[in-house]
């Protein structure tokens, strides 16, 4: 083979022309970065890409996520079918009670409705106004 093939002095090509040869060395060199955070140290500074800005949330509050609120559970959206409101979206304590008593009304029990129906309904009423066995 050539010499210069195999002389491990000779570089072939540099990948950093600005900064001067040196021997090669036993410690590991950091890897190169990408992009414009690839100058900054690691571990310092703001994460590339947040310019300053807030993260994005949700935009729900605590009260959202209730059986009453924006986002209920599943066991809330099953409720809510039950009475014949709507999956999604805000409730007000006056519209479960409304839709309760109409369906109250068709399956009650002694309008000729059965009993189990009427435990259900009751049951939904009671998970979308929070109130429990205890």
């Amino acid at each position: 083979m050539a010499r210069t093939l195999l002389d491990p002095r000779l570089t072939l090509v540099s990948l950093r022309p600005d900064q001067p040869e040196s021997a090669p060395s036993d410690s590991p060199e950091e890897p190169l970065g990408k992009g414009f955070a690839a100058s900054r140290p690691r571990g310092q500074g703001k994460a590339s890409g947040t310019k300053g800005r807030r993260k994005k949330g949700t935009g729900l509050s605590a009260a959202d996520h209730g059986p009453l609120g924006r986002s209920p559970s599943l066991e809330a959206i099953e409720a809510r079918a039950r009475l014949g409101l709507a999956l999604a979206g805000r409730l007000r304590e006056a519209d479960v009670t409304a839709a309760w008593k109409k369906a109250a009304a068709e399956h009650h029990p002694d309008r000729g409705g059965r009993h189990a129906t009427m435990q259900a309904v009751n049951g939904a009423r009671d998970v979308l106004l929070g109130r429990g066995l205890g």
